[in-house]
């Protein structure tokens, strides 16, 4: 049974504070609890119906609740029969560039948007991620739902990307409105992509960084596109098929 003061504690965890403080996420719905309960991420406790429960075998401390107790603890709209509570990774060592394409994010402020880029940085095959400080957090409920189990198989830093941009040798393409077509593109063995805020693009401070300006050629009257949306097209041109 959920007592009064658990159900606090996790909603507790629907905040970046406390997440920081207590090195815990929460993530939620079958999918995810397949993937993380097949992962290397230590879940801490699983809550689910007695339905879930029953269907599938946990090796994890689980407690029973009802839709409506699931309800009050989930972030979601419509809650999914299951939510976990797990471990942050804290030890990821360091990024390495050599020999393979990276992300790299430059004040991306929306949890769906970074969600999504996981999704598709998995989808191509791209293991790592290297965010701005003041980029939205990894461990964000919204971010880990977007990436529908993603997050598992992509690591992410947090970093000074002066720093850290100041440091690579090898290639460093930006999006942006003026560049080279993406169609004229050769695919990369290894370099850096430059994703910028999703209203005010690259900065002025990362801008210097760029080796090779790239954009998407517009054949239609939008102003701009999604910064994941972005991010899927130009992949799809850099990735090696």
């Amino acid at each position: 049974m959920l007592s009064k003061n658990e159900l606090k504690y996790i909603q507790s965890l629907c905040q970046k504070k406390q997440r920081a403080q207590e090195g815990l996420f929460l993530a939620e719905g079958p999918k995810l609890a397949r993937e993380l309960l097949n992962s290397d991420y230590q879940v801490e406790k699983l809550y689910a119906t007695e339905e879930w429960l029953a269907e599938n075998k946990v090796d994890v401390e689980a407690t029973v609740v009802t839709e409506i107790e699931l309800g009050k603890m989930s972030t979601l709209q419509t809650p999914n029969e299951v939510l976990l509570m797990c471990r942050q990774k804290t030890d990821l060592g360091e990024p390495v560039f050599k020999n393979k394409v990276s992300i790299v994010l430059d004040g991306l402020q929306d949890p769906g948007n970074l969600g999504t880029i996981i999704r598709i940085a998995d989808w191509f095959g791209i293991s790592q991620i290297i965010a701005s400080e003041d980029t939205v957090e990894f461990y964000n409920p919204k971010v880990i739902q977007s990436t529908m189990g993603s997050f598992i198989r992509v690591k992410c830093w947090y970093r000074n990307l002066t720093e850290i941009l100041s440091s690579i040798n090898m290639p460093i393409y930006g999006a942006l409105l003026k560049g080279q077509s993406i169609n004229q593109i050769s695919p990369l063995k290894e370099g850096i992509l430059l994703i910028g805020n999703e209203s005010k693009g690259i900065r002025e401070t990362t801008l210097p960084f760029i080796t090779k300006a790239v954009t998407i050629p517009r054949i239609g009257q939008a102003e701009s596109l999604n910064a994941a949306v972005a991010t899927g097209i130009l992949l799809s041109h850099l990735c090696e098929k």
